[in-house]
Protein backbone atom coordinates (compact mmCIF):
# COMPACT_ATOMS: atom_id res chain seq x y z
CA UNK A 1 0.00 0.00 0.00
CA UNK A 2 3.10 2.54 1.00
CA UNK A 3 4.84 1.83 -2.69
CA UNK A 4 1.31 2.29 -4.14
CA UNK A 5 0.99 5.59 -2.33
CA UNK A 6 4.07 6.66 -3.31
CA UNK A 7 4.17 5.95 -6.50
CA UNK A 8 0.87 7.53 -7.35
CA UNK A 9 2.17 10.72 -5.97
CA UNK A 10 5.07 10.45 -8.48
CA UNK A 11 2.64 10.56 -11.25
CA UNK A 12 0.26 13.33 -9.91
CA UNK A 13 3.31 15.41 -9.83
CA UNK A 14 4.40 14.19 -13.33
CA UNK A 15 0.87 15.50 -14.49
CA UNK A 16 1.26 18.40 -12.25
CA UNK A 17 4.46 19.33 -14.35
CA UNK A 18 3.68 19.24 -17.50
CA UNK A 19 3.64 22.16 -19.24
CA UNK A 20 -0.11 21.82 -20.27
CA UNK A 21 -1.33 21.84 -16.96
CA UNK A 22 0.88 24.12 -15.86
CA UNK A 23 -0.30 26.20 -18.73
CA UNK A 24 -3.95 25.76 -17.59
CA UNK A 25 -3.04 26.22 -13.50
CA UNK A 26 -1.70 29.30 -14.99
CA UNK A 27 -4.53 30.67 -16.81
CA UNK A 28 -7.35 29.97 -13.99
CA UNK A 29 -5.38 31.28 -11.10
CA UNK A 30 -4.96 34.74 -13.53
CA UNK A 31 -8.94 34.72 -14.10
CA UNK A 32 -9.51 34.73 -10.68
CA UNK A 33 -7.14 37.34 -9.26
CA UNK A 34 -8.68 39.34 -11.83
CA UNK A 35 -11.85 38.53 -10.53
CA UNK A 36 -11.18 39.27 -7.45
CA UNK A 37 -8.63 42.52 -7.88
CA UNK A 38 -12.37 44.27 -10.16
CA UNK A 39 -15.13 43.01 -7.82
CA UNK A 40 -13.33 44.18 -4.56
CA UNK A 41 -13.90 47.46 -2.86
CA UNK A 42 -10.35 48.39 -2.32
CA UNK A 43 -9.25 50.88 0.17
CA UNK A 44 -6.16 52.05 -1.05
CA UNK A 45 -3.31 54.16 0.83
CA UNK A 46 0.10 55.04 -1.09
CA UNK A 47 -0.45 52.58 -3.79
CA UNK A 48 -0.74 56.30 -5.99
CA UNK A 49 2.96 56.47 -5.24
CA UNK A 50 4.48 53.74 -7.12
CA UNK A 51 2.26 55.12 -10.05
CA UNK A 52 3.62 58.80 -9.52
CA UNK A 53 7.00 57.15 -10.11
CA UNK A 54 6.91 55.82 -13.36
CA UNK A 55 4.67 58.83 -14.57
CA UNK A 56 8.30 60.58 -13.80
CA UNK A 57 10.16 57.49 -15.90
CA UNK A 58 11.39 56.49 -12.10
CA UNK A 59 11.89 52.63 -12.15
CA UNK A 60 12.26 50.94 -8.36
CA UNK A 61 12.01 47.83 -6.52
CA UNK A 62 8.57 46.20 -5.27
CA UNK A 63 8.64 43.89 -2.17
CA UNK A 64 6.13 41.88 -0.54
CA UNK A 65 5.42 38.92 1.56
CA UNK A 66 4.92 35.64 -0.07
CA UNK A 67 1.25 34.95 1.81
CA UNK A 68 0.10 38.36 -0.10
CA UNK A 69 1.70 37.53 -3.72
CA UNK A 70 -1.16 36.22 -5.10
CA UNK A 71 -3.10 39.76 -5.71
CA UNK A 72 0.41 42.16 -6.40
CA UNK A 73 0.22 41.54 -9.91
CA UNK A 74 -3.01 43.19 -9.71
CA UNK A 75 -1.73 46.55 -9.16
CA UNK A 76 1.17 46.25 -11.82
CA UNK A 77 -0.63 45.09 -14.47
CA UNK A 78 0.47 47.41 -17.83
CA UNK A 79 0.86 50.51 -15.74
CA UNK A 80 4.47 50.04 -15.53
CA UNK A 81 7.31 47.65 -17.31
CA UNK A 82 8.54 45.37 -14.13
CA UNK A 83 10.07 42.13 -14.30
CA UNK A 84 9.43 39.56 -11.14
CA UNK A 85 11.75 37.18 -9.85
CA UNK A 86 10.19 33.35 -9.62
CA UNK A 87 11.59 30.31 -8.61
CA UNK A 88 11.93 27.24 -11.16
CA UNK A 89 10.33 25.05 -9.18
CA UNK A 90 6.54 23.97 -10.40
CA UNK A 91 4.55 26.71 -8.19
CA UNK A 92 7.41 29.20 -9.60
CA UNK A 93 6.33 28.22 -12.75
CA UNK A 94 2.77 28.59 -12.42
CA UNK A 95 3.14 32.06 -11.17
CA UNK A 96 5.31 33.13 -14.23
CA UNK A 97 2.22 32.30 -16.31
CA UNK A 98 0.53 34.52 -14.16
CA UNK A 99 2.62 37.22 -14.27
CA UNK A 100 3.13 37.28 -18.01
CA UNK A 101 -0.84 37.56 -18.48
CA UNK A 102 -0.89 40.65 -16.47
CA UNK A 103 1.53 41.90 -18.55
CA UNK A 104 4.76 41.54 -16.75
CA UNK A 105 8.17 39.81 -17.04
CA UNK A 106 9.49 37.15 -15.11
CA UNK A 107 13.16 36.61 -14.18
CA UNK A 108 13.79 32.93 -13.07
CA UNK A 109 15.89 31.90 -9.82
CA UNK A 110 16.83 32.33 -5.97
CA UNK A 111 18.99 32.43 -3.71
CA UNK A 112 19.64 28.69 -4.09
CA UNK A 113 18.51 28.06 -7.49
CA UNK A 114 20.33 29.94 -10.54
CA UNK A 115 21.16 32.83 -7.65
CA UNK A 116 24.24 34.44 -10.25
CA UNK A 117 21.89 34.70 -13.38
CA UNK A 118 18.93 35.81 -11.30
CA UNK A 119 21.07 38.85 -10.18
CA UNK A 120 22.26 39.57 -13.48
CA UNK A 121 18.62 39.46 -14.83
CA UNK A 122 17.12 41.83 -11.99
CA UNK A 123 20.32 44.44 -12.19
CA UNK A 124 20.20 44.14 -16.02
CA UNK A 125 16.13 44.99 -16.01
CA UNK A 126 17.04 47.97 -13.55
CA UNK A 127 19.55 49.20 -15.53
CA UNK A 128 16.71 49.06 -18.70
CA UNK A 129 14.71 51.31 -16.28
CA UNK A 130 12.33 48.23 -15.53
CA UNK A 131 11.39 48.22 -12.23
CA UNK A 132 11.76 44.55 -10.00
CA UNK A 133 9.81 42.40 -7.50
CA UNK A 134 11.16 40.62 -5.18
CA UNK A 135 9.27 38.52 -2.78
CA UNK A 136 11.98 38.48 -0.01
CA UNK A 137 10.81 35.43 2.37
CA UNK A 138 10.33 33.06 -0.78
CA UNK A 139 10.56 30.76 -2.05
CA UNK A 140 10.73 28.44 1.16
CA UNK A 141 10.92 31.24 3.65
CA UNK A 142 11.10 31.47 7.06
CA UNK A 143 7.84 33.01 6.81
CA UNK A 144 8.25 37.11 7.12
CA UNK A 145 12.17 37.16 7.55
CA UNK A 146 13.79 39.96 4.88
CA UNK A 147 16.88 39.13 3.03
CA UNK A 148 19.40 41.27 2.40
CA UNK A 149 18.24 40.84 -1.65
CA UNK A 150 16.50 43.57 -2.26
CA UNK A 151 18.80 45.86 0.06
CA UNK A 152 21.61 45.07 -2.24
CA UNK A 153 19.91 46.29 -5.31
CA UNK A 154 18.64 49.53 -3.35
CA UNK A 155 22.63 50.35 -2.67
CA UNK A 156 23.93 49.93 -5.55
CA UNK A 157 21.41 51.66 -8.19
CA UNK A 158 20.30 54.38 -5.54
CA UNK A 159 16.54 53.00 -6.01
CA UNK A 160 13.77 53.21 -3.31
CA UNK A 161 12.11 50.16 -2.08
CA UNK A 162 8.64 50.03 -2.02
CA UNK A 163 6.69 47.28 0.06
CA UNK A 164 3.59 46.70 -0.64
CA UNK A 165 0.63 44.38 1.59
CA UNK A 166 -3.24 43.56 0.82
CA UNK A 167 -5.41 41.79 3.10
CA UNK A 168 -8.87 40.76 2.53
CA UNK A 169 -12.32 41.01 5.16
CA UNK A 170 -13.40 37.26 3.37
CA UNK A 171 -10.96 35.12 2.35
CA UNK A 172 -9.06 31.55 3.18
CA UNK A 173 -5.80 31.44 5.39
CA UNK A 174 -4.19 28.08 4.18
CA UNK A 175 -2.90 27.47 8.11
CA UNK A 176 -0.92 24.30 6.99
CA UNK A 177 1.24 26.14 4.41
CA UNK A 178 4.15 27.63 5.58
CA UNK A 179 3.73 31.27 4.52
CA UNK A 180 -0.04 31.30 5.49
CA UNK A 181 -0.84 32.00 1.98
CA UNK A 182 -4.39 34.27 1.79
CA UNK A 183 -6.89 33.50 -0.84
CA UNK A 184 -8.99 36.16 -1.22
CA UNK A 185 -12.92 35.38 -2.26
CA UNK A 186 -14.21 38.07 -4.59
CA UNK A 187 -16.87 40.81 -3.95
CA UNK A 188 -15.88 41.60 -0.64
CA UNK A 189 -13.60 44.10 0.57
CA UNK A 190 -10.04 44.38 0.36
CA UNK A 191 -7.18 46.43 2.05
CA UNK A 192 -3.83 47.40 -0.22
CA UNK A 193 -1.15 49.70 0.90
CA UNK A 194 2.40 50.99 -0.31
CA UNK A 195 4.94 52.19 1.85
CA UNK A 196 6.67 55.54 1.50
CA UNK A 197 9.95 54.65 -0.60
CA UNK A 198 12.75 53.37 1.25
CA UNK A 199 16.38 54.39 0.76
CA UNK A 200 19.55 52.47 1.66
CA UNK A 201 22.52 54.50 2.09
CA UNK A 202 25.07 53.80 -0.72
CA UNK A 203 27.90 53.96 1.67
CA UNK A 204 26.14 51.39 4.26
CA UNK A 205 28.41 48.63 5.10
CA UNK A 206 27.81 45.12 6.97
CA UNK A 207 26.65 46.36 9.96
CA UNK A 208 24.83 49.18 8.58
CA UNK A 209 23.15 47.25 5.95
CA UNK A 210 22.30 44.40 9.16
CA UNK A 211 19.87 47.78 10.58
CA UNK A 212 18.29 49.04 7.22
CA UNK A 213 17.45 45.36 6.63
CA UNK A 214 15.56 44.56 10.61
CA UNK A 215 13.79 47.96 9.65
CA UNK A 216 12.50 46.54 6.56
CA UNK A 217 11.49 43.82 7.97
CA UNK A 218 9.47 45.59 10.75
CA UNK A 219 8.04 47.88 8.58
CA UNK A 220 6.69 44.96 6.50
CA UNK A 221 5.23 43.27 8.82
CA UNK A 222 3.80 46.12 10.88
CA UNK A 223 2.10 47.32 7.89
CA UNK A 224 0.66 43.49 7.15
CA UNK A 225 -0.91 43.75 10.65
CA UNK A 226 -2.07 47.05 9.92
CA UNK A 227 -3.79 45.55 7.13
CA UNK A 228 -4.95 42.30 8.48
CA UNK A 229 -6.39 44.25 11.96
CA UNK A 230 -8.20 47.25 8.94
CA UNK A 231 -10.17 43.92 7.59
CA UNK A 232 -10.99 42.84 11.02
CA UNK A 233 -8.40 40.05 10.89
CA UNK A 234 -6.01 38.11 12.80
CA UNK A 235 -2.90 39.36 12.20
CA UNK A 236 -0.54 36.78 10.64
CA UNK A 237 2.81 36.48 12.59
CA UNK A 238 6.40 35.72 11.20
CA UNK A 239 7.71 32.61 11.54
CA UNK A 240 8.18 31.19 15.02
CA UNK A 241 11.77 30.47 16.13
CA UNK A 242 10.95 26.58 15.48
CA UNK A 243 9.69 27.43 12.21
CA UNK A 244 12.76 29.39 11.52
CA UNK A 245 15.51 26.64 12.47
CA UNK A 246 13.48 24.18 10.37
CA UNK A 247 13.37 26.35 7.05
CA UNK A 248 17.36 26.76 8.25
CA UNK A 249 17.82 23.01 8.11
CA UNK A 250 15.85 22.29 4.67
CA UNK A 251 18.02 25.14 3.66
CA UNK A 252 21.32 23.07 4.18
CA UNK A 253 19.82 19.54 3.03
CA UNK A 254 19.61 20.56 -0.30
Amino acid sequence: MTQFKKNLKKKIKKILSSRLVIRILSRITYLYALLVGKTTRWQLEGVSQIYDFRDQNKNFILVGWHGRAMMMPYFARGEFPLDALVSLHQDGRIIAGLLRKFGLGTIGGSTTVNAKGAAMGLMRSLQEQRSICIIPDGPRGPRMQMTMSPLYYAQKTGLPIFFMVNSFKHAFIIEKAWDKMMIPLPFGRGFCKVSAPFYVDAAAGEAELETARQKLEDLGNRMLAEADTAMNRRPVRPAAPEEIKAAQQKRRSR
